[in-house]
């Protein structure tokens, strides 16, 4: 029971909630977001949307990646010249 009691305060500070409007809420429940099959656009406004350190790690897996990807363009374009 207490798990359940968690979840509940866990989600009414994740909406900015009381636990009295969840519990008694009458609109739509929100659904998952999915970023995937969004326009360029629209995902950076999703994105925008974030809290600043969630943009932040965003923005570093991203940074990371694309600087994996240069590392490996770089070495199998220098491979191949060998």
């Amino acid at each position: 029971m207490a798990n359940t009691v968690d979840e509940l305060y866990k989600a009414s500070q994740l909406f900015n909630m009381t636990t009295d409007q969840i519990l008694a809420y009458d609109g739509d429940i929100p659904s998952e977001v999915v970023i995937e099959d969004k326009t360029a656009v629209e995902q950076l406004r999703l994105i925008q949307q974030l809290e600043e350190e969630d943009r932040q790690t965003i923005f570093k897996l991203i940074d990371k990646m694309l600087t994996n990807k240069k590392f490996k363009d770089f070495f199998q374009k220098n491979v191949a010249a060998l």
